[in-house]
């Protein structure tokens, strides 16, 4: 079966009437909060194509916007205003346990926080045999309210996906039973791994450096790379190139003004290209003080660039440290400096870290290697509920 991201809906429609009515008699319930322009709406959309052929896939949203809303086909939206306890959102949750009995969904999947406590309470209530949520961060950035809410919809789950071990061993530290982890971590489709022509020219002797994260959080924490970047950039010839936007974007634009870099600093913005930017790199960063498995790193290792990144949660597990590229202690700049410097010094150190991720992401991380990790999961909690 062919899973690359470039399909169709229609195709995949296709391949759903074509499939085997066996493989596909368990209507299953996938959610997200929306089809915004980040990397778990982006697994969200991936998974729910390619799962069409094997399961009856049906998709639901807490609001139906973004970039990727055209990617999925239909779904469901179960908008809940500005609270989770306003009367909006408990319509929302009654509209979606009456749709979840109607379709007589077996198993349901939620994909973040708020589909966790949205969904999982409703999927229990409307009598589905499996409920699964999912944490796709480290949890460490929830408020203790929101903390005390997942947690009590984790409860319910028959499983809880996270896409690192460092997530799971955080929920497993506040007291979510190891049986019910289940660890299976982001993919990237074949389309990743494609050679295909840069989205920017490439300049005679200057090195850039990459990052790809929304500017809509400081716990990507841009200001660092920036200050980083301004150190290097006094020394050798390169430049910056920021993919990603957001409400933070104008004041990292002054910055670089304040640090004297604007003129090697490029701010591209979403883009639905990012295959296409990250080969025009030489170098992906990553600089979050929180991170679970990163996408972006996924992918900047899928184009064959050896990857700076902070020394946080899954990013030690993709990161091998002088082998994919070199990490560094959260939120610091010295350190940043001194890994930039020593890959960007070498090209034969680049290439040699950019091979060996690109092999590594390939083989273990690629879309087809996860999405069975997924099909097994799921069947094999429909067959522990007797659920044919």
């Amino acid at each position: 079966m062919t899973t690359t991201a470039n399909r169709s809906v229609a195709q995949d429609e296709q391949q759903c009437a074509e499939a085997p009515k066996s493989a596909r008699s368990s209507p299953i319930f996938l959610m997200t909060e929306s089809l915004q322009t980040g990397g778990t709406e982006r697994q969200f959309s991936l998974a729910a194509r390619a799962l069409r052929a094997d399961f009856d896939v049906r998709l639901g949203c807490v609001s139906r916007s973004g970039s990727f809303i055209d990617d999925v086909g239909e779904i469901g939206e179960y908008p809940t205003g500005t609270s989770m306890l306003g009367p909006l959102a408990l319509r929302s949750t009654k509209a979606l346990m009456r749709d979840l009995r109607a379709q007589h969904v077996m198993l349901a999947h939620a994909f973040d926080f708020y589909t966790n406590v949205m969904m999982v309470p409703a999927a229990r209530a409307a009598g589905v045999p499996v409920v699964i949520g999912s944490q796709r961060q480290l949890g460490d950035l929830l408020s203790p309210a929101k903390r005390v809410a997942q947690s009590a919809a984790f409860h319910w789950c028959d499983a809880v996906v996270c896409n690192c071990r460092a997530a799971a061993d955080l929920l497993k530290k506040h007291g979510l039973a190891e049986e019910k982890l289940a660890v299976i971590p982001n993919y990237v489709p074949a389309e990743a791994f494609a050679e295909i022509a840069p989205a920017l020219t490439k300049k005679e002797g200057v090195l850039r450096i990459g990052m790809v994260a929304r500017m809509n959080h400081a716990v990507k924490n841009h200001p660092l790379l920036l200050r980083a970047f301004a150190v290097v950039a006094s020394e050798t010839p390169v430049e910056l190139i920021l993919a990603g936007d957001g409400p933070l974007r104008p004041g990292l634009e002054r910055l670089a003004s304040e640090l004297g870099i604007a003129n090697k600093v490029m701010f591209l913005g979403d883009r639905r290209d990012i295959g296409a930017v990250l080969r025009s790199l030489d170098v992906a960063v990553l600089t979050s003080d929180s991170e679970a498995l990163s996408n972006a790193i996924l992918e900047g290792m899928a184009a064959g660039l050896p990857v700076v990144a902070s020394r946080v949660g899954g990013n030690i597990e993709l990161v091998e440290d002088g082998r994919t590229g070199l990490l560094f202690s959260v939120g610091n700049e010295g350190e940043l400096v001194r890994a930039l410097r020593s890959v960007l010094a070498s090209s034969e150190i680049r290439h040699q870290m950019g091979s060996e991720a690109r092999r590594r992401v390939l083989e273990r991380y690629h879309m087809d290697v996860v999405l069975n990790q997924f099909r097994e999961l799921y069947r094999s909690l429909l067959m522990k509920k007797g659920v044919q």
